[in-house]
């Protein structure tokens, strides 16, 4: 039976009770962390936790959870699910809004599935995005952070898939191109790479991180800057990411074709050096 970590203590995922009046269900005063394991690691755990205690400090969700709690409880869904491929799940809500700010009482569900990987030919054959008809709003406070109030997110994603596309593209308010609905996006023009900055606003997508590392150690040439829909629709290859999809290809944007129409040689590169080194972080669970 599948286990949950719910504030404390391991229990049946059955038996996982969330009070009525909890502020993450009423108004989605939440975060989450959408993060993969595999072979009883989760890849950049610290980041993951780093990012939604950051959140949690700027958008003022308070709770009593130290980053150690926080790991080991990850650890023990992991374990007690056994899965060799897992997709996990953090939420940390705001709990109730009578809750006194000397006693938070904010409500942590952890929870791991077995990971279902997306189909194999959107990695070799690229997919179809579309542009979100909603924008980003730059005023938001809780624009770039990953926070549960994600409906606006799932209705584009809906309507991207309505259309047979695999991601719908985001711009600001003032014209600048953010980010996908699950994901962050990057741009390849004349062998450079380029993606939003975090200060578009976006958010700080740990497998965003990754490739900016990756690129910066294999000398490939990334700026991040404020991107327009000309430089989306001029680029030579275009690609997503997120921890669970990784590094995707983009061949398509609406009815226009990107490059060529197929997978691009500096998206392959990334792809190949993000394989590797995910392979490197979760290889095999360390011993004792």
């Amino acid at each position: 039976m599948e286990k949950v970590f719910l504030n404390d203590k391991l229990v049946n995922i059955e038996d996982a009770r969330i009070p009525a009046g909890d502020s993450g269900f009423l108004y989605g005063a939440g975060l989450f962390e959408t993060m993969r394991g595999q072979n009883g690691i989760v890849f950049r755990l610290n980041d993951h936790l780093d990012r939604i205690l950051n959140s949690a400090k700027v958008l003022s969700i308070t709770h009593s959870f130290s980053k150690d709690y926080l790991a080991d409880a990850v650890g023990d869904v992991l374990d007690a699910n056994k899965l060799a491929d897992a997709r996990l799940r953090l939420t940390l809500s705001a709990g109730s809004i009578s809750q006194s700010q000397d006693k938070p009482n904010a409500t942590l569900l952890i929870t791991a599935t077995n990971l279902q990987p997306y189909p194999q030919e959107y990695y070799s054959k690229g997919v179809l995005v579309v542009l979100a008809s909603t924008r980003q709003n730059i005023s938001d406070p809780a624009c770039g952070h990953k926070t549960t109030s994600y409906l606006s997110r799932m209705l584009e994603l809906k309507q991207a898939h309505a259309k047979r596309a695999a991601e719908a593209l985001w711009f600001t308010t003032d014209g600048r191109l953010a980010e996908g609905c699950i994901s962050n996006v990057f741009l390849v023009k004349e062998s450079c790479l380029f993606t939003p900055a975090l200060t578009t606003p976006v958010l700080p997508g740990i497998a965003r991180k990754t490739v900016c590392e990756l690129a910066t150690a294999n000398k490939i040439e990334l700026v991040e800057k404020n991107l327009s829909i000309d430089d989306l629709l001029s680029a030579d290859e275009v690609f997503l990411t997120n921890v669970i999809m990784q590094v995707m290809p983009v061949v398509g944007i609406e009815k226009h074709a990107v490059g060529d129409g197929k997978p691009g040689a500096i998206t392959g590169q990334i792809q190949n050096y993000y394989i590797e080194f995910f392979k490197k972080c979760c290889g095999q669970k360390n011993e004792g």
